[in-house]
């Protein structure tokens, strides 16, 4: 059986329908218990070309998207303002700037498998490539290359996961309590889709937590080992660069001229990579675990693939194949889906897929998730925790 939790009804081999409104009382949630088979067991079933890297087609669906980039520019730059000002110029600049982010995200994915080592066979190729795409879009390469090995690392532990870690009910701030209403829901996801990436990575908002301040900017931050420093700070030298041209740029086309052509975008990109996040990891279903029931592998089934329809195939199916991205992080994106379709009879009920629109989903899981603890202090698995939202 495939385990799908997008709705609630259970069928064979695939989907679950939603019966009723009320999500929390009816959601089936995914096994927490050791599974029946293992991670090489898992590997067997998947064809082994799917582990190949190819580096002609790598680059291809790079240039690809780069050159979408640059045909995008060339007709915003060269026609927009040709365009009378009502309506037509207020719907082309929100249509370049929605098309520019998200295939610009589809771009910072590509150096995403780069910091994997997912682009190429050559370590030096998948460095030097994702650090000009990231640096380009204001990202830390290395930086969060090294804090994102530790999450797929410690996916699921709620001592030593790197990112959307989420607070025991005891930990939250009493200011929640207010929050969790439909107002206050819509201020949470705001914070969340605009300001989640930097704050994240500037100030650890969502981290783990660590007995210090911890930044991904600072070469110093817990974060990080003393071998990493260097590469932080190279890090920083190409976020440092992308700022220089962006100023000089300003100087001479203006601010706002760089604000329409790349800010717009650019906070598409952080907004989709918060919200790809937040969903990838955030659902009823998923356990979370303390140290005294944690492993690896229970850890990387810890996550949901999600469907957002055309925007699977832009986003290189980084969507709808993050399970396996959790397995096998090396597989590049062009084979993932294929590896996906191989590994689902194995994973059974273990294989967590929502197809609930995404926008439904944003607001389902930000009513439904705001804390976890265990069900029953009594029971014998306290190391086992759920998302909950009654104060």
């Amino acid at each position: 059986m495939i385990y799908t939790i997008s709705t609630y009804k259970y069928h064979e081999h695939a989907k679950m329908e939603v019966v009723d409104d009320q999500y929390s009382n009816l959601v089936r949630r995914a096994p927490h218990t050791e599974p029946p088979f293992t991670l090489s067991e898992i590997k067997k079933a998947i064809p082994p070309h799917c582990f190949k890297r190819s580096l002609l087609r790598s680059f291809s669906y790079l240039l690809q998207d780069l050159f979408l980039v640059s045909l995008l520019y060339y007709i915003a730059t060269s026609y927009f303002h040709l365009l009378p000002h009502c309506p037509f110029s207020y719907l082309a600049w929100p249509l370049y700037w929605i098309s520019q982010g998200c295939i610009s995200f589809g771009i910072w994915v590509i150096a995403h498998e780069c910091g994997h080592h997912a682009f190429s066979d050559h370590q030096w190729v998948d460095d030097t490539v994702g650090f000009v795409l990231h640096s380009a879009l204001l990202f830390p390469y290395f930086s969060w290359k090294y804090s994102h090995r530790r999450h797929h690392t410690n996916t699921g532990s709620m001592e030593r996961d790197e990112v959307c870690v989420p607070k025991p009910k005891s930990q939250m701030s009493w200011l929640y309590k207010y929050l969790n209403n439909p107002l206050g829901r819509v201020l949470r996801l705001s914070v969340t889709l605009f300001l989640g990436w930097p704050l994240y990575l500037g100030f650890n908002v969502s981290g783990r937590s660590y007995n210090r301040f911890a930044c991904h900017f600072d070469p110093y931050s817990p974060i990080f080992t003393k071998r990493e420093r260097l590469q932080v700070l190279i890090s920083n030298f190409g976020v440092l660069i992308t700022i220089f041209v962006l100023y000089q740029l300003s100087s001479t086309r203006g601010l706002s001229w760089v604000v329409f052509v790349y800010g717009v975008p650019l906070l598409i990109v952080n907004g989709t990579i918060s919200l790809m996040t937040y969903l990838h990891h955030t659902h009823l279903a998923l356990p979370h675990y303390d140290s005294s029931e944690w492993d690896w592998l229970r850890g990387a089934l810890s996550t949901v693939d999600r469907d957002y329809g055309v925007f699977n195939r832009i986003f290189h199916n980084v969507t709808d194949t993050h399970v396996l991205h959790h397995l096998f992080s090396t597989i590049p994106h062009y084979n993932a889906m294929e590896a996906t379709k191989a590994i689902k009879p194995i994973l059974g009920e273990y294989y967590c897929f929502d197809e609930t629109s995404i926008i439904k989903a944003m607001w389902r899981e930000i009513k439904e998730c705001v804390y976890v603890e265990p069900d029953d202090e009594s029971s014998s698995n306290k190391g086992v925790l759920w998302y909950k939202n009654k104060f």
